[in-house]
């Protein structure tokens, strides 16, 4: 399957950028641009895109109030948002992650590690870079960037099996299927298993989401080194 691909950024040189870079792949093609958030949104019902490549910062809607739109979207729930940003230490990025969005990257990345997170995405993993992720969350909840724990999501937890509890810590720490699977001394088809459930259960879209709520909930604890 061809990965349908939206670049949304208010500055068209680096639009016509990553168009060359996706275009040259056989698995995926860019099948619109926006510069601006409300022209995102459209596009991305119009051409039936499956990753929203984001800028954060545009005029009028920003990619913030772009992203919550799309996430909350029952027609949209297969598109994947990936953050563009200048900073990836950006409080930005944490809100983009609370609103919906699948993970971020800085846009001084290679373009080999681009076009793997546009893949990855797709594929609903969804979770770029999972420990510098990790260590952004965590630094500005420790930051009180969010207020305390989040009733709501604790009570979800209770939702949890002792195992499932056992996954979210591990996912929330960063780790793979495999490595969660070795760490548990279980299998890495039980682990998805696992994970999927949990999602379910907390109403997370993907990865990414199940890390944002192990903080919030206070399940994890941030460390502050």
């Amino acid at each position: 399957m061809t990965i349908r691909v939206l670049l949304a950024d208010d500055q068209a040189l680096l639009r016509s950028a990553f168009r060359v870079l996706v275009d040259s792949e056989p698995d995926m093609e860019v099948v619109g641009e926006a510069s601006d958030g409300a022209e995102a949104v459209r596009l991305t019902r119009q051409e039936r895109a499956d990753v929203v490549l984001m800028d954060i910062r545009m005029p009028g809607t920003d990619g913030l109030a772009a992203t919550r739109m799309i996430s909350e979207d029952p027609g949209l729930a297969h598109v994947r948002v990936v953050i563009l940003t200048t900073f990836e230490v950006d409080d930005y990025v944490v809100q983009s992650l609370r609103a919906g969005a699948s993970g971020f990257l800085g846009k001084g990345s290679e373009p080999e590690e681009l076009l793997s997170a546009i893949r990855v995405a797709a594929g609903g993993e969804a979770l770029l870079s999972p420990a510098a992720t990790k260590g952004l969350i965590a630094r500005f909840l420790a930051q009180g960037d969010a207020d305390d724990n989040d009733p709501v999501r604790s009570e979800r937890l209770a939702a949890l099996t002792v195992r499932e509890r056992e996954v979210l810590v591990q996912v929330a720490g960063g780790h793979s299927n495999d490595e969660i699977a070795e760490r548990l001394e279980v299998s890495p088809l039980t682990v998805k298993t696992h994970v999927n459930r949990a999602m379910a259960k907390l109403g997370a879209r993907d990865r990414a989401q199940l890390v944002v709520i192990a903080y919030e909930s206070g399940l994890v604890r941030p460390r502050v080194d």
